[in-house]
């Protein structure tokens, strides 16, 4: 099974970054830790990380600034081939390049139901609320503090007589068991029909005149009342495929990008050699390359009046 590789990022003891990494141990786990950086080398995290057999970075955020520390993790994150982040108690706001850089591909967790309570003493404030739950989050990081996409939460009961400690202590325990089934069905959602359907949606449906209808099985775009330049296949003819089928240019292109990575296009039957197949389940798809085949494969049916409108439109 093809693992995605997640990078940790901790500034102390760890133990969220210890849940993830003993959820990897898992061999159905989707995942695997490549990586542990700290902006402390003397935190503890990392002395258990390495017991572990995981690569280790830690290096003083001081006398350092801000962006220009972040690129040090940064740089140590994509040489240890991480394809996403997950923060684990990082203490630590992030430079907006940093974030920009890991864009929808960088997880962290918060100790509280999101949308209440960003930033410090969560526990403490809902305590002081009179909240009858307290809880955690795992959010996807955006510039903005604790205030991304919640992708999970789970309800943790604040009891009678609990302290911002007692309630803490409940909360990391929900802490651990959720954030690595958040991130095991996170770097899973790019094989999933639904998902990779409504990627493709989104770029198809945006561009000129253009219908989703249902053909030979398959959801497929086309001009309104005209001709069809992509259909997403998923297990066609039991192929076991996720794929997007597009219009090639010439006729030599088919043969030309199969030639080139033969694990990601493919003749699709029954299509001819003026169509080629796209796979879109091998987990590092180049989002904006698919928009730029499907924009390619619009061009080859829009008639002259919408193709003279789309140049006009790109001149601007």
């Amino acid at each position: 099974m093809h693992k995605a590789k997640v990078g940790v990022l901790i500034s102390g003891r760890g133990s969220n970054m210890a849940a993830l990494l003993y959820a990897a141990k898992a061999a159905d786990c989707p995942y695997e830790i490549v990586l542990v950086a700290a902006n402390d080398p003397d935190a503890p995290g990392l002395a258990l990380a390495a017991a572990e057999g995981i690569a280790t970075f830690g290096q003083s955020h001081k006398g350092h600034k801000r962006a220009e520390f972040d690129q040090i993790i940064d740089a140590e994150l994509r040489a240890a081939g991480a394809h996403y982040v997950a923060l684990a108690g990082y203490m630590r706001l992030l430079s907006p390049e940093f974030v920009n850089g890991w864009e929808g591909r960088m997880l962290n967790i918060h100790p509280s139901l999101l949308p209440k309570y960003k930033g410090l003493d969560t526990h403490q404030r809902a305590i002081d609320a009179g909240d009858a739950q307290a809880g955690c989050s795992v959010h996807i990081v955006t510039a903005e503090l604790d205030d991304g996409p919640v992708l999970s939460q789970t309800p943790v009961a604040i009891l009678p007589g609990d302290s911002a400690d007692s309630l803490a202590a409940r909360i990391l325990i929900a802490e651990h068991q959720l954030y690595s089934r958040t991130l095991a069905d996170f770097v899973t959602r790019e094989r999933q029909p639904d998902w990779l359907l409504n990627k493709v949606r989104e770029s198809a449906l945006a561009l000129p005149q253009v219908d989703e209808t249902v053909s030979h099985g398959m959801p497929c775009f086309g001009i309104v009342k005209g001709k069809k330049f992509a259909y997403f296949t998923r297990d066609h003819h039991g192929d076991g495929i996720i794929a997007i089928l597009v219009k090639t240019t010439a006729p030599e292109e088919q043969a030309t990008l199969i030639e080139a990575d033969p694990d990601r296009y493919y003749r699709p039957a029954y299509f001819g050699n003026d169509w080629v197949g796209i796979r879109l389940d091998l987990g590092d798809t180049d989002w904006d390359h698919v928009a730029q085949r499907l924009r390619d494969s619009w061009r080859q049916v829009a008639p002259r009046k919408l193709l003279g409108l789309m140049d006009i439109a790109d001149e601007f």
